[in-house]
């Protein structure tokens, strides 16, 4: 059974349910890097060295999962954003005194996002529509403030690949506090209906890609494109079993 394997200096975890008990019990910051922004990781360090920080790094692309089977040999497990945030509600609705911060990106977003955790009986949720931020700083001092003031157990981030990883690190490197930092992105507006609503059975087969395309293709078909490039990358990349 493979542990981890190592990619352009970062450390993927081949994690699967099982392990989802033991996760909840440690601290740090959880990515789930989707293919797109894997597949511009030159163009990006911050975002590079943000997964190089991360305490666990999630094979959240299918794609990716693909790709090291059939040009590498080495099977790992696809434990997606979508799969671990259904087993994190879950997880919540029998620890409702949990406190929770969540970051989105558009005040709609959040407050459906509130409304969600308000169904799961949680009730210690504040929420924070993150600004615009400047690609060459990701960091936000007001969010800083605002979560040291809450010391929440959970940071829960909302917001695009490449940026949200990055502001994951700003925040690990500058709160006082132990917290699980997750960097989910989209993942919870499958819940809330604000994406694509898929369920386990898309996941499983890996077309949560093909039913986002559908939902909404003018943003996805860039973003698919862009992702084509790993296939070229992982035939000649180095990848190492540890």
């Amino acid at each position: 059974m493979i542990d981890k394997i190592r990619y352009k200096n970062i450390t993927f975890n081949n994690f699967s349910e099982k392990d989802f008990p033991n996760l909840m019990n440690d601290f740090g910051l959880f990515t789930f890097p989707a293919a797109p922004p894997l597949a511009t990781l030159e163009l990006n360090s911050e975002y590079h060295n943000s997964l190089i920080s991360s305490d666990y790094v999630f094979f959240d692309s299918g794609f990716i999962v693909l790709l090291l089977r059939y040009l590498k040999g080495i099977k790992v497990n696809k434990f997606s954003g979508y799969k671990f945030l259904k087993l994190l509600f879950n997880f919540l609705t029998f620890n409702k005194n949990k406190k929770i911060f969540i970051v989105d990106p558009y005040p709609k977003n959040s407050q459906n996002n509130l409304e969600y955790f308000k169904k799961l009986g949680c009730e210690n949720v504040k929420n924070y529509v993150a600004p615009i931020y400047d690609p060459i700083s990701i960091k936000d001092e007001i969010l800083l403030r605002e979560i040291h003031d809450y010391q929440p157990e959970f940071i829960i981030i909302n917001l695009s690949g490449g940026v949200q990883e990055v502001l994951g690190n700003f925040l690990k490197n500058n709160i006082n506090f132990k917290s699980k930092i997750i960097c989910t992105g989209g993942a919870i507006s499958y819940f809330t209906k604000d994406q694509a609503p898929i369920n386990d059975i898309i996941d499983k087969l890996y077309l949560g890609w093909f039913f986002r395309l559908l939902f909404n293709p003018i943003v996805f078909i860039p973003r698919l494109l862009k992702s084509l490039s790993l296939f070229f990358k992982v035939l000649k990349d180095k990848v190492e079993i540890i």
